[in-house]
């Protein structure tokens, strides 16, 4: 065969659902991704061109040229090769890369932080019975709200940033104003064992951020009306310790338990809608692909100015815009969950149309703490008692990559805004930041003088906050 021959070879753009773009057209084998973005771009016909990425076949990733991805699948060349082509973040997160301050306050072990859905505030949780908010310009306390009688476990920012709840182990739930760092009502009580998770109704279901959801060790959980102060509704069905509850877009609360089973509920009515068996272990945790943009709610990463600022606007201006985000970034199909286990795997579900798995997905050798899904929804990451964290595609649970680098369990990962980095958190008492595309280890930030427990990375890209055994919040920047 002749060399002139091999050089050329039609190529077809689609998008990730499948629709072609355009008709099939001839390219040169060793075309790089900058020009098929410029051809991509042109059929697109947009204002504003955004990055995209190219996917042979939807699985090889065309990094330098499309031949080497051609040659790497041993694709035939004599057919039309389908392009996925995927949009990316237009804009870009920065790499933390130092320590610019260590909080002290907390006199205990510092078992949960979050940044507020704007990144404006920062909370953290502590085995010391309180919750400290942290003034974020300067880096110093703010306010230390004191009304637990026990270990702060949960913590959680409601999506219009006005409110933070906590749960603590003697059962009690406390709301709290991040202005002033004093308690909004009276402590939620009715739990009978310690709380394990926390959840806000999502934004563009209820721009007051009225609903609350709680999972208990007692088995069940408590959806809460925090305006009157009570008790709404009890879903139980679970056997044992109820781990995470997550409140779902379109309605629906999903929890897992250490019954080992996954559940469906009706938020509305509190009707238990499916159960989804599969694992053999109990279930420590559940992340949902939408996560992201319900936790952001209103709020847009790609706007993020330096100063972080509260969102203004009224109630349905505010609804209007959480529900356009969650729509775009839901798609077109119904949002996905996962959920992992103390029986090292995770099962990849479509809870709102099946209760069977659509992925099982194996590869860990030790139990998975927590699973989280990238902002963009297309990649999964998983931590794991086995020192690595492992990515999956987060369509089909397709094992990708591990990111190798502890030396101690991997507690808690975060991922950047952009969906390019993820920062994680282990008992070796360091935070390691990656870079997704490549799967190297873009920082290694030493600074903590024991386990860290937590981490999280602000939503407007800024900064990233850690905490853990040695009583010390850290704040990480560029």
């Amino acid at each position: 065969m002749a060399s002139e021959d091999v050089e050329r070879l039609l190529i077809q753009f689609q998008d990730e659902n499948g629709e072609f773009l355009g008709s099939p057209f001839d390219v040169q084998l060793d075309i790089t991704p900058d020009k098929l973005q410029l051809v991509c771009n042109a059929l697109l016909q947009t204002e504003d061109p955004v990055p995209l990425a190219f996917f042979v076949r939807g699985e090889a990733e065309v990094v330098s040229s499309l031949g080497s991805c051609v040659k790497a699948l041993g694709v035939e060349t004599e057919q039309v090769l389908p392009v996925v082509y995927q949009p990316q973040a237009v804009f870009r997160v920065r790499a933390v890369a130092r320590c610019t301050s260590t909080l002290q306050g907390h006199t205990e072990a510092v078992i949960s932080t979050a940044f507020s859905p704007t990144g404006k505030y920062l909370a953290s949780g502590s085995g010391d019975t309180t919750v400290r908010f942290w003034d974020l310009t300067t880096e110093t306390p703010h306010h230390t709200a004191r009304g637990h009688t026990h270990w702060v476990l949960s913590i959680a920012w409601s999506p219009d940033g006005k409110k933070l709840a906590s749960g603590c182990k003697n059962s009690q739930i406390c709301l709290w104003d991040p202005m002033t760092g004093t308690q909004m009502g009276k402590t939620l009580t009715g739990h009978s064992k310690w709380i394990t998770w926390l959840c806000w109704e999502p934004l563009h279901l209820n721009p007051e951020c009225r609903y609350l959801a709680s999972s208990s060790k007692d088995g069940s959980v408590r959806i809460w009306d925090t305006v009157l102060g009570r008790c709404e509704k009890i879903l139980t069905g679970h056997t044992q310790s109820v781990t995470c509850v997550k409140w779902g877009g379109d309605g629906l609360l999903y929890t897992s338990s250490q019954d080992r089973l996954v559940k469906v509920w009706r938020a509305k009515d509190g009707v238990q809608c499916r159960t989804l068996h599969g694992h053999a272990h109990w279930v420590n945790t559940l992340a949902l692909s939408t996560d992201y943009v319900l936790r952001t709610g209103a709020f847009e990463p790609a706007t993020a100015t330096i100063n972080p600022q509260d969102l203004t606007g009224s109630l349905e201006e505010l609804k209007e815009k959480a529900l356009q985000r969650y729509d775009k970034v839901k798609g077109s199909s119904p949002e996905r969950l996962v959920s992992g286990s103390d029986d090292f795997t995770l099962f990849l579900w479509n809870p709102a149309e099946d209760k069977k798995p659509l992925a099982r997905m194996t590869g860990h050798s030790a139990l998975v703490n927590e699973v989280l899904f990238s902002p963009d929804t297309r990649l999964l990451a998983s931590a794991s008692f086995d020192k690595s964290i492992k990515i999956w595609d987060g369509r089909t649970g397709k094992y990708l990559m591990s990111l190798r680098g502890h030396v101690g369990s991997v507690y808690q990962v975060a991922w950047s805004a952009d969906s390019r980095l993820l920062v994680s958190g282990s008992s070796d008492s360091t935070l390691k930041v990656w870079d997704i595309k490549t799967g190297k280890l873009n920082m290694d930030l030493p600074g903590h003088a024991d386990e860290v427990y937590t981490v999280d990375w602000s939503p407007d890209g800024q900064r990233v906050a850690s905490g853990g055994k040695d009583k010390c919040l850290r704040l990480w920047r560029r």
